[in-house]
C-alpha cells in the first residue's frame, strides 16, 4: 500500500509474548507448600527433642489408669455368708473323729455342713497338705475364698458337679483352723480390700 496507508518500520506495531500466568501461580502454590512443609517438619524435631507426644500420652495413661484404680477400689468383693456355704467334711488322715470335730466348728462359725466321714479312696491319705477344697468351678472366687480363710494353706480344685456344695477334705499336716478373729480378719480384708498399686 501506498501513501498515507503506508506501514512503516517506525509505526508498525509491537507484538508481546502472552504472560505465563500458569507458571506463576504453580511457583507460587509450589512455594507456600514448601512453607507449610517445613513448618511441619519443624515442629516434628521439636517434639522429638522436646518428648512432647511422649509426655502428652504418658499424662493421659497415668490419668486413665488412675480413674481405673479409684473405680476398683470403690467396688467391694461380694462374697458369700457362712450360712449359705454347705460343706461336706472329710477325713483324708489316719486320725478317728477328726471330720466330725472339723464340722462341728465349722457350723459353730455359720456354715452349713453336709456329708461327714471318711474320705473317698481317690482322696484317703493323698493329701500333703492342711487341706482340699474341691467344688464346682462357680466355687473358686466365692466359696473357696470364703472357707479358706478358716483353713489358711489350703489346697484348691474344681470338678465337674453342678451342685453348689463344697468339700473340705482334711489333709495330714492339719492341726485346727484359724481363730474366729484371725478368720473374721481375713474375710474382712478379701470384701473390702485396700487399693493396688497402680501398674502405670
Amino acid at each position: 500500500m501506498g501513501g498515507k496507508y503506508r506501514v512503516t518500520g517506525n509505526t508498525f506495531p509491537r507484538m508481546r509474548r502472552p504472560r505465563h500466568r500458569r507458571r506463576l501461580v504453580l511457583a507460587a502454590v509450589a512455594a507456600v507448600v514448601a512453607l507449610g512443609l517445613a513448618g511441619w517438619g519443624t515442629l516434628q524435631l521439636i517434639d522429638v527433642f522436646t518428648g512432647g507426644d511422649r509426655k502428652a500420652a504418658a499424662a493421659a495413661h497415668k490419668k486413665k489408669c488412675a480413674t481405673s484404680v479409684s473405680k476398683q477400689a470403690a467396688l467391694p468383693r461380694a462374697l458369700p455368708k457362712p450360712a449359705g456355704i454347705k460343706v461336706n467334711v472329710y477325713n483324708a488322715t489316719p486320725r478317728s473323729g477328726l471330720a466330725k470335730a472339723a464340722a462341728d466348728e465349722l457350723k459353730k462359725r455359720g456354715f452349713t455342713i453336709g456329708k461327714v466321714g471318711n474320705a473317698p479312696a481317690a482322696y484317703d491319705k493323698k493329701v500333703p497338705g492342711t487341706g482340699l477344697l474341691l467344688g464346682a468351678p462357680t466355687a473358686a472366687n466365692g466359696s473357696f475364698t470364703v472357707l479358706g480363710t478358716q483353713l489358711p494353706g489350703s489346697a484348691h480344685r474344681t470338678d465337674a458337679r453342678r451342685t453348689a456344695d463344697v468339700d473340705l477334705i482334711i489333709g495330714t499336716k492339719f492341726k485346727a483352723f484359724s481363730t474366729p478373729a484371725a478368720a473374721a480378719t481375713a474375710l474382712t480384708a478379701l470384701t473390702k480390700p485396700s487399693p493396688a498399686p497402680s501398674p502405670c
